[in-house]
């Protein structure tokens, strides 16, 4: 896209009505969700919906043709989409985090930033990093990455293999995480178009959770891209090349996912209680204090993720505390649906009711950056380090 094309989008784009649009896309994702995850299929017709709803490029610069909305307007949108079917807000925050950080990120030559924008807009074009290999795990545990790109005349060759490259097959760009064939290695990202030859997906996804969400192996062969799609690679140990606001719209984003999880199990709950009239009972589950009880302690689990996830998106904690909003957040909805698994018995792990796949696809957010153990370590030193301070 032209920077005449972009200005032009840029100056007819309105944001779209979000409480007329989001009710309706919610609902929809959630009528096919038990269908994908059965499958192992992605949603593309999720993306579809999204793109006609123009809500793919919602954090994108404003002057490449985006909506360039603040956090808590993304949170929404994504709360939202998560309520109805959790693999394609996952898939959807990652185009959200690049979209929201590309002009603070460092090497992104002007005419790449209009192009992945400008294909967002006009084809619903999707972009996510691929970072986990094989045998380095995730990046954030340090590491180089056995991925290699080797600097030839024609451009930048690149082998290797990545895992858990989430929203694989429906990605129209990559940004490989890879190191540089230099004696003292450069590590960072390599902007790589999907159908590039030399470009291989292995489905190998078989998860117990997210398993709309083509998480599959993507393997790249020699696959050769021009130089200025290196991203700018830094020495090890380089500070990261996005900018700080990075880290606290990745917690809030991504915990939201599950928080949107833990509503979807509530509200189905709330309707099995209801509806649920034992014969020794002759009324229903919910006219009984233990029931009334427990659906209050799930409902203080979830205020209690709403104010962290407003008071984060508001800008009003800092990087360590936005590590300790994710945590939170993902344990208060790990709580939440194992509570009402606890209630329900065998009707909440059978496959005929959404329950169980809550439960399996609440469990995933454990996994992403940044992990338990790292968060807390992270805050525990804090607090040291502040005590010393004010010594």
């Amino acid at each position: 896209m032209s920077a005449t094309a972009a200005l032009r989008l840029a100056e007819t784009a309105t944001l779209p009505d979000l409480d007329k649009v989001l009710p309706d896309l919610t609902w929809a994702f959630a009528a096919t969700a038990g269908r994908h995850d059965r499958e192992a299929s992605f949603p593309a017709a999720n993306f579809e919906a999204l793109h006609q709803a123009g809500l793919l490029a919602l954090t994108a610069p404003r002057r490449l043709g985006g909506h360039e909305v603040d956090l808590p307007t993304a949170l929404k949108v994504v709360s939202a989409v998560a309520r109805g079917e959790p693999a394609t807000a996952l898939v959807l925050v990652m185009q959200y985090l690049f979209h929201a950080s590309v002009e603070g990120r460092s090497g992104w030559p002007e005419h790449l930033k209009q192009r992945v924008i400008g294909e967002a807009l006009t084809d619903g074009a999707l972009i996510n990093a691929l970072r986990v290999e094989p045998d380095l795990g995730t990046p954030a545990r340090g590491g180089l990455p056995a991925t290699v790109a080797r600097r030839t005349p024609e451009g930048w060759r690149i082998s290797g293999r990545k895992i858990y490259s989430t929203g694989s097959t429906a990605l129209t760009w990559f940004v490989v995480w890879a190191r540089s064939d230099d004696a003292e290695p450069l590590v960072g990202g390599w902007l790589v178009r999907a159908d590039t030859p030399g470009v291989v997906i292995e489905e190998t996804w078989d998860h117990l959770g997210l398993r709309a969400s083509a998480s599959h192996d993507v393997i790249l062969d020699d696959v050769l891209v021009p130089l200025d799609h290196a991203l700018d690679p830094q020495p090890v140990g380089a500070p990261p090349p996005y900018p700080a606001s990075f880290a606290t719209w990745s917690a809030v984003l991504t915990s939201a996912i599950y928080d949107a999880v833990a509503r979807a199990a509530r509200d189905w709950l709330v309707d099995f209680l209801a509806n649920r009239k034992p014969a020794n009972l002759g009324a229903s589950l919910s006219t009984l204090p233990r029931f009334q009880e427990a659906l209050g302690e799930i409902d203080g689990l979830l205020l209690s993720s709403r104010v962290l996830l407003d008071s984060a998106a508001r800008g009003d904690v800092d990087g360590v505390e936005a590590g300790l909003v994710k945590h939170l957040v993902t344990e208060n909805a790990i709580a939440v649906v194992e509570k009402a698994l606890k209630l329900t018995g065998n009707p909440g792990l059978t496959r005929n009711n959404p329950l169980e796949r809550h439960h399996r696809d609440v469990l995933c957010g454990r996994v992403h950056t940044p992990q338990a153990d790292v968060v807390l370590t992270s805050a525990g030193k804090a607090g040291f380090a502040a005590r010393e301070a004010s010594r």
